[in-house]
Parts: C-alpha cells; sequence; structure tokens
C-alpha cells in the first residue's frame, strides 16, 4: 500500500519542477515565484536553499556542473558555490507579459521549456473556449543555441519522453489537455501534434509530469488533489488522492528511483483552505511499485 508522507515543510509559494540526480543522490525543485531552489537527500534532510534574482520556471542540472535555468528573464546558467548567473539567451523578451515556466532535459542533453501568461488564471470558467495563447516552447542545445519548437501555448506544463524516446508529451494548464508528439532524438524536433489526455469537465487541470519504465505517464492535477497515472493510449490505470489540493509536480527519485517525490503551491487561491497543512511542502510516496528513468544532465 502506497504511503504519502510529508518530507520537507518549506511552505513553497509556488514549489514546482523536482529533479532527482542520480549522480549526487539529492532532489532538487525551485520555489518558482520565490526564484529559489531547494535541495534535500532522499529521506528529506540535508536541506540547502539558493536564490536567483527572478521568477524561475524550471531547471536542470548540468554535465559541467551548476545548472540550467530557464528564468523569467531568460535562460541562464547557475553555479550554486558562488550563486553565480550566466544568461545565455532570452528568446521572451519582446513578450513582457510571458515567462518561462515547466522545462526538462531530453536523453541527448538538451533542455526544452515553455512559457506561460503572468495572466493565467486557471479557475476561470466564464470562459468557454481558451484562445490558442502567444506562449512557445523553446529548445536549448548543448551549444546554446535556443530554437522555438512550437508555439499557441498559454500555460506551458508537463514535459516528458517516452522510454524509447519517441514519443514527447507536453500539456497546457490553461487548456486542460496533455498533447503527444512524434519526436526524432537525432534533431530534437517534434511532429504529428495529437491531444493524449483532457481534464475537461474537471475543476482540476494539468501540471507536472513524468514517465515511469512501462512508459506510463503520471501527471500532477493541480486544484485537483490527485496524481494520474495514464497507460500510453491515454486510459487512466490509477489515481492517487494526496492531502494538498494544490499538487504541482512529480518526479521519481531515491536510491531505486521508485519513490514518488511532488511539490505543492503555498501560496493563498480561491476555494483552497488558506491553512491547509503541509501546502507549500515536498512529500513523498512510498510503495507504490513502480520505477521511473533517470533524468539526463544537460550537455551544455
Amino acid at each position: 500500500m502506497a504511503e504519502i508522507r510529508l518530507l520537507v515543510d518549506c511552505k513553497n509559494n509556488l514549489g514546482e519542477g523536482p529533479v532527482w540526480d542520480v549522480r549526487e543522490q539529492r532532489l532538487y525543485w525551485v520555489d518558482s515565484t520565490a526564484g529559489e531552489i531547494w535541495s534535500c537527500r532522499a529521506d528529506g534532510n540535508d536541506v540547502h536553499t539558493y536564490y536567483v534574482p527572478t521568477y524561475i520556471g524550471s531547471m536542470a542540472l548540468r554535465e559541467k556542473g551548476g545548472a540550467v535555468l530557464a528564468l523569467a528573464s531568460g535562460f541562464a546558467l547557475y553555479e550554486f558555490d558562488t550563486q553565480r548567473i550566466e544568461y545565455v539567451g532570452n528568446p521572451l523578451a519582446d513578450q513582457p507579459d510571458y515567462r518561462f515556466n515547466d522545462g526538462k532535459v531530453d536523453r541527448r542533453g538538451r533542455f526544452f521549456a515553455g512559457s506561460m501568461g503572468y495572466d493565467f488564471h486557471p479557475l476561470d470558467v466564464t470562459i468557454p473556449q481558451k484562445p490558442a495563447g502567444n506562449g512557445s516552447l523553446y529548445r536549448l542545445d548543448p551549444d546554446l543555441r535556443v530554437t522555438e519548437v512550437d508555439t499557441g501555448f498559454i500555460c506551458f506544463n508537463a514535459p516528458c519522453w517516452s522510454p524509447d524516446n519517441r514519443t514527447f508529451y507536453c500539456g497546457d494548464s490553461e487548456h486542460k489537455a496533455i498533447w503527444a508528439y512524434n519526436y526524432d532524438l537525432e534533431t530534437g524536433q517534434v511532429s504529428d501534434k495529437r491531444q493524449f489526455v483532457s481534464d475537461a469537465g474537471y475543476v482540476s487541470t494539468v501540471d507536472g509530469a513524468t514517465v515511469d519504465t512501462d512508459g506510463f505517464i503520471w501527471n500532477a492535477k493541480v486544484l485537483g488533489g490527485r496524481i494520474v497515472r495514464y497507460t500510453p493510449d491515454g486510459t487512466v490505470d490509477r489515481v492517487i488522492e494526496v492531502p494538498v489540493r494544490n499538487i504541482t509536480s512529480i518526479m521519481f527519485g531515491g536510491p531505486d528511483l521508485d519513490i514518488l517525490y511532488f511539490t505543492s503551491m503555498g501560496r493563498p487561491m480561491r476555494g483552497i483552505p488558506p491553512k491547509e497543512p503541509g501546502a507549500g511542502g515536498l512529500f513523498a510516496i512510498h510503495g507504490l511499485g513502480v520505477k521511473g528513468l533517470p533524468e539526463t544532465r544537460f550537455a551544455g
């Protein structure tokens, strides 16, 4: 039977983007709107906090040490010891209403991150049909070149790849959908976009996601307090209720990659109890009987 534990009661404003590092045996995550990077051991001990000067959408560790960041002010390289930032490109410079959000590294070491609008409102159900959106998905190659991969997002989320690298998944929290694409690992290009799952009709919506060794997709349902596991054809396989409604993102980790970590949101939101126990904390789920895949470091 699965056991859910509050691992670090960090009270993040907007906890996001957990990344398990198999080399260091540590978990990293961010507090997006506080401009903070957090880190701990598998059991939640030895907590460290690092700082950046602006919103941080996502991060990944680098082969050369430190991290690559998707900040509100663009892509950047980061040194943990000195907290030094080196900016390497900002494709959002002409879009002041958008910032970077979720991101991950493919298995060739490329960093993918998408953008979201600052005025994103997932609880606004008065709009029957959401507009396409001006957000985009970008790829940062190891040589630090930036390429626009796809467009039309309002709040980009949930990037992850199938174990065979042939399918790329990503979602949009305002569109309440996850899409699947054909993926070319050699070039980092996507094609044949199609809807994978939809949360239309639910209060909850899609947030961070990951893939397990069986090729099943796990998705955090922000506003809904649950994690859903989907088969590769989009069928609901398993639903796990969690103790906080604003769960934001998930990642397998631990020595055997069989612990499912999840981040959460602590900031008040309409319809959510302001003193919900554990809100903004880092949680761990043990005993799922499932393992995840190791995350690749950014090759640049």
